[in-house]
């Protein structure tokens, strides 16, 4: 277990860990409900109580997965969800939001994400949210998947500065948003959040993380997560659906990167030298 768990400031001031708990693929398969279940359970007592899910997600069934995790432990998680932008509409967004409500089995989400942007006008769907704030069903709001250029443009309508991170594919061999949007939000003090930080385990099988991995006696996986926490104003998102892989994850937060550790790393995985899309998976 760590020493403590390390957090990061939204914009608003409340801080939340820098380490959290993904769901994706999480619900689709009844026969593994309850050890998904008790795996979300343990983080929390370990106190990573970020648990991030979506209305896509197994079609809701992520969502409930995540319900039972929380029973009679609401008020100790800070619980994120998002909505599809095809749901991004000012009607479409409430009865999304009422719908992960009921899945969720609570009253209040604390950060309602926009999935990835759509054809829906971003001031629409950001009067949604803030309409959701006023009644209480949701208590920050943000965004996923944005580019720089679409931060730019959510950022100018009404209340659009009010968005609180942005949740990107980023890990060792998914560099590219450093080039721009990672000094853009850093500048803006709006946390990234990282999905996928050891790229749906294939970095765990990568023979170039050996030799740092040995320097710290851990795991290739827990040295790609551990990069990933240590950049600045990032959280990190692993998705953990068994007890010993919580554990891994957890143990990952006391891996402190050298200099030496950093270079090798850049060597074998060099950071961008030019704009580059967004990628998404």
């Amino acid at each position: 277990m760590p020493s403590s768990v390390r957090t990061i400031a939204l914009p608003s001031g409340e801080a939340i860990p820098v380490l959290g708990q993904g769901t994706w693929k999480m619900g689709e398969d009844p026969r593994r409900r309850s050890t998904e279940v008790d795996a979300l359970k343990l983080g929390l007592d370990l106190g990573i109580t970020l648990i991030d899910t979506a209305e896509m997600y197994a079609s809701g069934g992520a969502e409930e997965v995540v319900a039972g995790a929380i029973a009679g432990r609401r008020d100790e998680t800070f619980l994120v969800s998002k909505v599809l932008p095809s749901n991004a509409s000012r009607a479409g967004v409430q009865r999304a939001c009422e719908n992960s409500l009921k899945r969720l089995r609570t009253d209040r989400i604390d950060l309602y994400l926009l999935h990835w942007p759509g054809s829906v006008p971003l001031a629409e769907t950001v009067e949604a949210f803030e309409a959701l704030k006023k009644a209480g069903k949701i208590r920050h709001w943000g965004v996923s998947n944005f580019d720089t250029e679409e931060m730019e443009d959510l950022v100018s309508v009404a209340n659009g500065g009010n968005v609180q991170t942005n949740q990107v594919l980023y890990n060792l061999v998914r560099r590219g948003l450093e080039f721009d949007l990672a000094p853009w939000s850093r500048q803006r003090g709006i946390p990234l959040m990282a999905y996928s930080p050891v790229e749906q385990g294939a970095l765990a099988r990568n023979a170039r993380l050996d030799a740092v991995a040995a320097r710290h006696n851990a795991t290739a996986a827990q040295i790609a997560l551990a990069w990933v926490m240590h950049q600045d104003g990032v959280i990190a998102i692993p998705k953990a659906s068994s007890q010993e892989h919580v554990r891994q994850n957890v143990a990952a937060l006391d891996i402190a990167l050298t200099g030496e550790d950093l270079a090798d790393l850049d060597r074998a995985f060099p950071p961008p030298t030019r704009k580059r899309g967004l990628e998404m998976i």
